[in-house]
């Protein structure tokens, strides 16, 4: 650990405090607002397709500006976005909330690149801890998140208002963090090499297992995470008691981060990725088997872990796929994947859990776990065939 991996562990949490609270509110915002239930989630899922929409722009930023200038400039759309989130709660425009969350992805899908920035503090044979030790760094969106979103909750007439203006803050305070960060300068572009053309990059196995196994284990983790505020409350469930299960779930996602990367080390990523499908696999079990507060701490905790170990091993997968002259290219790739999956979830989410209840959504996303299932296995078979 060193000062700069800290500090971008901090920002992590940050960002994940800010995610935490968008995903803890932002549907029921909408569901207040919406004209119809259906639509209630198109708040959360303006945050993933703006981040979609902003993959492209953010790989020239990074290329062109360098990690810590277009750190910068994401947390600044980070500020501006949550004000007029807040200024559209409290004069309840819906679209405009939804607007607002599609500014807000561009925050969305450049903080999704401090994983890989990590890797770069670092010397080569600690990445993976690195890359491990900076996601753990959510824990601190684990008890932010939550609490400020219970606590802000009421802050004005308005709910929820104090919430968005809160995250103008947490926002401010990254930004302050950011300009202590020395990320290493890049290398000079008439020193490198071309690079390959991102098709050929995609076509490698191994590429296309940890696209599909990061892409796919997020929208899982997306489409029950932000279904779960709406489920509880359509059970009686109080906020706070949301709270509390987002709060277990977010500890779940970020907690493993502080051994994650020693597991990979010993037992190679995809080992480490199959335990996260069993993992999913359990915590689906669990929340079928009822809609009590302790079935939806335990699924939701679950689903955490099993996240953080294919997301984990998904993003160290990935860094034997490209070159240093190719980076921003392939993980500008990664996140849209990632990005467009979340799209998709998003509005699945809404429209299952209002029309069709939290069973059948628990039912639809064991086909997404059985795929990734089948592409580790598909991997790991690639890889012990004789050459």
């Amino acid at each position: 650990m060193n000062r700069s991996l800290g500090l971008l562990a901090i920002c992590q949490g940050l960002y994940l405090t800010n995610n935490v609270v968008f995903i803890a509110i932002n549907g029921l915002v909408g569901l207040s607002l919406a004209p119809v239930g259906w639509m209630a989630t198109l708040p959360v899922m303006g945050y993933v397709v703006g981040g979609a929409l902003s993959t492209g722009m953010v790989a020239r930023t990074q290329a062109h500006w360098g990690r810590q200038r277009s750190f910068q400039a994401g947390l600044l759309v980070a500020l501006l976005s949550a004000l007029l989130c807040a200024y559209a709660a409290f004069t309840r425009q819906f679209w405009l909330l939804c607007l607002a969350t599609v500014v807000a992805g561009y925050y969305n899908a450049n903080a999704g690149l401090y994983r890989f920035a990590a890797a770069e503090l670092v010397d080569a044979p600690r990445r993976e801890k690195a890359v491990s030790l900076v996601m753990a760094g959510g824990l601190i969106g684990a008890v932010a998140g939550p609490n400020l979103a219970a606590r802000t909750r009421d802050l004005f007439a308005v709910p929820f208002a104090g919430a968005y203006l809160s995250l103008a803050v947490v926002a401010l305070l990254s930004i302050a963090l950011m300009a202590f960060l020395r990320f290493p300068p890049p290398p000079a572009k008439a020193s490198l090499p071309p690079g390959r053309p991102l098709r050929e990059l995609m076509r490698q196995p191994v590429f296309i297992v940890a696209a599909a196994a990061g892409a796919l284990c997020y929208g899982v983790m997306n489409l029950l995470m932000a279904a779960t505020p709406i489920a509880m409350q359509q059970c009686g469930l109080p906020f706070s008691d949301a709270a509390v299960v987002l709060q277990w779930h977010v500890i779940g996602m970020f907690a493993p981060g502080f051994f994650t990367g020693s597991l990979i080390k010993r037992f190679g990523a995809l080992a480490v990725m199959g335990a996260g499908v069993v993992l999913n696999a359990v915590c689906i079990a669990i929340a079928l088997s009822g809609v009590q507060l302790e079935q939806f701490v335990s699924a939701l905790l679950l689903l955490g872990v099993g996240w953080n170990f294919l997301f984990t091993g998904s993003t160290t997968l990935s860094l034997s796929t490209y070159r240093p002259e190719e980076k921003d290219m392939a993980q500008a790739a990664l996140n849209f994947f990632v990005m467009a999956t979340l799209a998709c979830t998003s509005l699945a989410s809404g429209v299952l859990v209002t029309t069709q209840g939290w069973s059948l959504l628990n039912w639809g996303s064991l086909v997404p776990v059985a795929l990734v299932a089948f592409a580790l296995a598909w991997l790991g078979l690639r890889r012990r065939a004789p050459a």
